[in-house]
């Protein structure tokens, strides 16, 4: 490339960090904007926050823009004249408008290997449903949801004790590894954009809250894979008496134990460690959390909450 690549880069968590960083770094690309999300408010004293891609942009004297919809910076975007816009993890669908405005169009950075979980819990699908492998994907974006045309994608193992914060990690980096070279090959016309197939597609939504609800009534198996899948966001819990007491899951073994002999959710001592029943074999409670205190290891809570040991979980 002769000439630096005019690029904005649109996104909001940490996900996209390395890949921006990366980007500012390269001598082949002039970052002219960052556009996200606007600052919250957050915890009890509801103090606003500036998302990590602003913070990063700041950190490196990068203008950047905050609206409360990318529709209405349309003429702002065809202001700035882009070549390229990079999108990793921004909530918005980024209208035709937009889509239309620079040279090379707009590329994303999507966590998982599409057609594959479409969506936004891409993350947290692999792992629930057992997968042995994932990875990213580098895509031209068009007006739907993770359907355009493919430039690259990259594998990696799914570990059997990998959670969502270990595999987002490590997909945020393997992104921006090649995000670059994707970018430079794409431009140098060395790469030939592939349609995906969308007989092979499926498609995931964002969690709530609530989603981290454990069904006990599924086997340790599933609900190893479900634990780790929640974590840290939005956790895993079970409610506990009339006064829906909230117990929230923080770790447990990854092998299950062959104990069936309780009721679903049942919390039990065996050789003084501490398990859960559930529809089929018994996880071993590692840590957990009881709402409005710390997190504990379970000898803690068998030496602090003996009273719970027998009760069960819904």
């Amino acid at each position: 490339m002769t000439k630096k690549i005019k690029t904005i880069f649109i996104g909001t968590p940490d996900f996209g960090v390395s890949s921006l960083i990366n980007l500012i770094k390269d001598e082949n690309f002039d970052i002219i904007s960052v556009i996200t999300r606007e600052d919250k408010k957050i915890g009890r004293k509801q103090e606003l926050k500036a998302p990590i891609i602003k913070q990063t942009a700041l950190k490196y004297n990068l203008p950047v823009l905050q609206p409360k919809k990318i529709s209405d910076i349309t003429e702002k975007i065809k202001q700035l004249y882009p070549d390229l816009i990079v999108v990793i993890a921004y909530s918005q669908i980024i209208p035709k408008s937009i889509l239309d405005i620079p040279k090379y169009g707009i590329l994303n950075v999507h966590g998982s290997l599409l057609p594959k979980y479409r969506g936004a819990s891409c993350i947290q699908a692999a792992i629930l449903n057992g997968d042995k492998i994932t990875g990213v994907t580098i895509m031209k974006m068009d007006e739907s949801l993770d359907t355009g045309p493919i430039l690259s994608q990259k594998e990696i193992r799914i570990n059997s004790t990998d959670t969502t914060e270990i595999l987002f990690d490590k997909l945020s980096r393997l992104g921006a590894d090649i995000l670059i070279p994707t970018i430079k090959n794409y431009i140098n016309k060395k790469i030939k954009p592939i349609s995906q197939d969308n007989a092979k597609s499926s498609y995931v939504g964002t969690l709530k809250k609530s989603d981290g609800h454990i069904n006990w009534n599924k086997s340790a198996e599933e609900l190893e894979r479900f634990i780790r899948a929640m974590h840290p966001w939005p956790g895993s819990f079970g409610k506990l008496g009339t006064k829906n007491q909230t117990i929230k899951i923080i770790g447990v073994e990854h092998e299950p134990i062959l104990i069936n002999k309780h009721k679903s959710g049942t919390i039990f001592l065996d050789n003084n460690k501490l398990f859960i029943q559930c529809a089929k074999n018994s996880l071993e409670i590692k840590n957990l959390q009881l709402s409005g205190k710390k997190i504990m290891t379970a000898q803690e809570f068998i030496n602090g909450h003996a009273k719970y040991i027998g009760k069960i979980l819904q």
